[in-house]
């Protein structure tokens, strides 16, 4: 049985801010603080290699994981937060037209093939999510540690329960009903075997953060 522990980054300026986060938008310093106390516990978890998300933030909380555990890594665009719209990202969280597109892009998330401007759509995220599930599923590892991003955990741990089935009804009910932590831990396991081969173990555990 193959066991995937999904973390997310610590908290970032984004996450603390007024600015909408970039690509390049990097942990504060209680986001550092965050990512030495999870590292810490995967200190004592089995690994066998860490996968993250290529953002900034990711990257920073992983690079604290990898120094305590020493353990190999690989950088995915796969593993990325979903793409806002051009309009949104790297603006202040107050401008009118930014607030506009969240709220439409929040009403309307779960209409197949609806889009407001340039940004990944559930259709997109859906399909990202599947992939990345499938990677995971065909790597020779057997404990993964993955560094991801709050939405698109979401997304891929929804489509590890409901499959390619996965509405976008589902996912938006999914996405605000199952809030998440910065650094929380989420384990999943896979095992081929099973006629649902993707299980959820433990959602969100932050006992690290006291």
């Amino acid at each position: 049985m193959k066991k995937i522990y999904f973390i997310r980054h610590g908290e970032s300026e984004g996450n603390a801010g007024p600015i909408r986060q970039t690509a390049v938008t990097s942990l504060t310093e209680k986001g550092r603080s965050q990512a030495v106390f999870v590292a810490e516990r995967c200190a004592k978890l089995s690994i066998d290699a860490i996968i993250s998300s290529t953002m900034t933030r990711a990257k920073e909380t992983a690079e604290m994981i990898i120094k305590r555990t020493s353990k190999p890594v690989e950088y995915s665009d796969l593993f990325i937060e979903r793409r806002r719209p051009s309009e949104v990202i790297g603006k202040h969280k107050d401008d009118p037209i930014a607030l506009k597109a969240e709220k439409e892009i929040r009403s309307r998330f779960h209409e197949q093939g609806w889009r407001f401007s340039d940004e990944e759509n559930f259709d997109d995220l859906k399909e990202r999510a599947l992939a990345a599930l499938r990677h995971l599923a065909e790597r020779p590892e057997e404990n993964i540690l993955v560094v991801t991003h709050g939405i698109f955990m979401r997304v891929t741990i929804a489509c590890a329960v409901f499959g390619d089935k996965l509405t976008g009804e589902e996912c938006d009910q999914f996405i605000r009903a199952f809030p998440m932590e910065n650094t929380g831990i989420t384990l999943l396991s896979y095992d081929e075997k099973e006629k649902s081969p993707w299980r959820v173990w433990v959602w969100n555990d932050h006992a690290h953060l006291g």
